[in-house]
């Protein structure tokens, strides 16, 4: 006899926490919901009062980068915003540097800066020798006043007198480029961009809701609980930043991640309490049914994805510690909103869930279901060809995820340069490019951070000197190299262009020459003398470091607990095991999709991501962690319902049919809508929020439809019995599992008022 008749045998079995907390929800439902308003208004409260604590730029990266930020934070020194203003004739026909059309040029650039009164320490090209090779190209620099994170705020004015001067000289072409300057740039083109998408997905998800069930109050009930759940998280956060600080991007993580399982958890609750009503239970019955089953399963994929969001903790880099935290807790209160205040809610609302009803989705909606369990008639019809022929439909299945995760073993992964990430969409971009042409590496240089005990001392001067001479000589650099002396804080940053410019793997040889040769050489001779590097090019190169180095460690936590948890609640060596093979061809899948359009540039100008070349560094293992916690989503509700029909007796094969075409309409929807919010984020025009949109839609598509749909059925049907196999020698962990056979159980009659239900329900 197989576990789970083994199970069935044993007779009733007490009732799981999520049938616990629906039950106790029902008999005090005023309670509940007034628990759960004043826990999100307490969590709001808390954290407005605390503030939140936003992750340091020291802490973004350790390593050099990060002490080379904390060198200059330990100083007390402001980073200044540095613009540059690029004057430039038409090379072998317009005026040179030294011409008197050219100085005039670079005259009325430095007066009308100046003039703005924004600006400080204006260089000319004539005193610094930032005139190129050609004598073509040359350079005013100067500083924003203030705090270098509110320049872009201030650089208007600038950007308006260099606009000016550009007018007034027809032979050349005056453009300014600098931090200030492109984050104002970048700010007015696409600062909305991602506001836009985040405001967008609830009505989205709201529309999807509505056409899944018809009614308006039921299409409400599960955006309410996601926005309910993400305020709450989001005062939350306020607090926990004071241990673990927070970001913006964690915030937006957050916000899609909660309003995904938010939803989805509510759907799966609603759709099988109304499923049982339509069985013709009464309401009491029909939410205990719905509490001890589509609740039980809520709590486990909820628990699993906060473990597989906490893997995200181990990779080292604060930005993804804070994104962790952040999706791990909001999956938690959507969690336990689901199987508390949600049950509370369907008992009030009674038959006025199905309130505001449309007649032509009601219509559309039963044409197309099976009968009165909801079965799907497109996925009965999918599922009766897969379990005629599991063999064919395995290897026809598993054959076209492995062809489409191939590209994916060629994937190269990068820090997107300014023209990857944004394309010639903006004139500022080409102004990099120009500048980067005329001075290689001089829109991002290496930063050299030297902190001495005595930065005055002949020995660390003469070094200085050393290291700027050898810089040039080695070819790491064409100059200039330019060094600010600190006497004060005994520290001097020596700015060094990289020979490679835009050219991000020539760049690193550059930054990989002064680290290993030049910086030993010089430097590093010197007792008592740190010379950590930084810059663009080094952040980049050592962020990829990082994620790379963290892959391991994160893919292990994540998939062994995941396959502990799995084993623990269905009490099946088989189901954990082939969980977690069906998620990672689900993700591989998705790696594939992203290396073949953005990397390879196949069909990428469907989603204009012509000519990026690479994924963001960042992103293999964001949606490693993001998409292993979705997919167990799906997962596990499918695989407790077809647990749940063994365990009233139905065979293995009947038990498969029955769980996956009666979950098949609940996970359509649950994926339409991730699908539709993900998509969103494909269409904005940032190639890293592109990526993310395109790999997580593809993702959920391909993790509903040919692994929930056809490879899971499959799978299960050619194993049969042993799908239920739990090994004696492991029969001494926990269990975990609980009585779901509700089939047949009898209509409860909702206790006196003060009276206790009873331990056990539906058995």
């Amino acid at each position: 006899m197989g576990n789970v008749d083994a199970a069935a045998a044993r007779g009733p079995r007490v009732k799981g926490v999520a049938a616990r907390a629906g039950g106790w929800s029902a008999r005090h439902r005023w309670a509940a919901v007034g628990i759960w308003v004043l826990f999100v208004v307490l969590a709001m409260g808390l954290g407005s009062a605390a503030g939140r604590v936003d992750v340091k730029e020291s802490d973004q990266m350790s390593g050099e980068v990060g002490r080379a930020v904390q060198i200059i934070e330990d100083a007390g020194l402001k980073d200044p915003a540095g613009e540059t203003v690029l004057i430039q004739s038409e090379a072998g026909s317009g005026p040179v540097a030294g011409s008197k059309e050219f100085r005039a040029a670079v005259a009325d650039v430095i007066d009308a800066v100046q003039g703005t009164g924004e600006v400080t320490a204006v260089t000319s090209p004539y005193t610094t020798k930032t005139i190129s090779a050609d004598g073509h190209s040359a350079l005013v620099q100067f500083e924003m006043r203030g705090d270098a994170e509110t320049a872009s705020e201030r650089v208007g004015p600038v950007l308006d007198a260099v606009a000016k001067v550009d007018a007034a000289h027809e032979g050349l072409l005056i453009e300014e480029i600098g931090g200030a300057s492109m984050g104002k740039t970048f700010n007015d083109a696409f600062g909305s961009d991602f506001q836009r998408a985040e405001f967008s997905a609830v009505p989205v998800a709201l529309g999807i809701l509505l056409i899944a069930f018809g009614a308006l109050v039921a299409a409400l009930l599960p955006v309410a609980l996601a926005l309910t759940a993400i305020i709450a998280t989001m005062g939350l956060m306020g607090v926990v930043s004071h241990v673990q600080p927070m970001s913006d991007t964690a915030n937006s993580v957050m916000l899609l991640v909660g309003l995904a399982v938010g939803v989805d958890y509510c759907l799966f609750y609603l759709r099988r309490e109304r499923e049982e009503r339509a069985k013709g239970r009464d309401a009491r019955t029909a939410l205990m049914i719905a509490a001890a089953t589509s609740g039980r399963a809520i709590v486990v994929s909820g628990v699993t994805v906060c473990v597989a969001m906490a893997g995200m903790l181990f990779t080292g880099i604060a930005e993804f510690e804070a994104m962790g935290l952040a999706s791990l807790m909001v999956v938690a209160v959507a969690m336990v909103g689901s199987v508390t205040v949600l049950p509370a809610l369907l008992s009030l609302l009674g038959e006025r869930v199905e309130k505001g009803r449309v007649p032509f989705l009601g219509r559309l909606k039963r044409s197309r279901r099976g009968g009165a369990d909801g079965e799907s008639r497109v996925w009965r019809a999918v599922l009766t060809a897969v379990l005629r022929r599991p063999w064919t439909a395995l290897v026809v299945a598993a054959g076209a995820l492995a062809a489409i995760a191939l590209p994916a073993l060629g994937m190269h992964t990068q820090n997107l340069t300014l023209d990857q990430e944004f394309g010639d969409s903006l004139p500022i971009v080409r102004t990099y490019d120009r500048l980067n042409e005329a001075f290689p590496g001089g829109a991002d240089p290496a930063q050299v951070v030297v902190r001495a005990d005595d930065i005055g001392a002949a020995p660390v001067r003469k070094a200085l000197e050393e290291f700027r001479r050898q810089a040039v000589a080695s070819g790491a650099s064409k100059g200039p190299v330019d060094i600010v002396t600190h006497d004060a804080e005994n520290v001097a940053v020596i700015d060094v262009p990289l020979v490679g410019g835009s050219d991000q793997d020539e760049a690193v040889k550059s930054l990989d020459l002064l680290r290993d040769t030049v910086r030993p050489a010089t430097l590093g001779k010197v007792d008592g003398v740190e010379a950590p590097i930084t810059g663009q090019v080094a952040g980049s190169k050592d962020f990829n470091d990082q994620i790379v180095g963290s892959v391991v460690p994160v893919f292990a936590f994540v998939v062994v607990f995941a396959f502990l948890l799995m084993l623990l609640c269905f009490r099946s060596l088989t189901v954990a095991i082939t969980s977690i093979i069906l998620n990672l061809l689900s993700v591989g899948a998705a790696y594939g999709i992203l290396t073949a359009v953005f990397q390879h540039g196949w069909g990428a100008s469907l989603v204009g991501a012509e000519g990026v070349g690479a994924i963001i560094s960042w992103l293999p293992l964001f949606l490693f962690v993001i998409l292993f916690g979705l997919s167990m989503d799906y997962h596990v509700f499918v695989v407790s319902r077809i647990r749940e029909a063994r365990l009233q007796g139905r065979t293995t094969r009947d038990a498969i049919a029955h769980g996956v075409v009666t979950t098949a309409g609940v996970v359509t929807s649950a994926a339409v809508i991730m699908v539709a919010v993900f998509a969103i984020f494909g269409t904005l025009s940032m190639q890293s929020m592109k990526q993310m949109g395109v790999g997580l839609a593809a993702a959920v598509l391909i993790d509903a439809t040919i692994i929930r749909g056809v490879l899971l059925p499959a799978v299960m049907a050619l194993l049969g019995e042993r799908n239920w196999y739990f090994p004696k020698w492991l029969r001494w962990l926990p269990d975990m599992t609980h009585d779901e056979s509700y089939d047949d159980a009898p209509a409860v009659t909702a206790p006196a008022r003060g009276g206790e239900e009873p331990e056990r329900v539906g058995v």
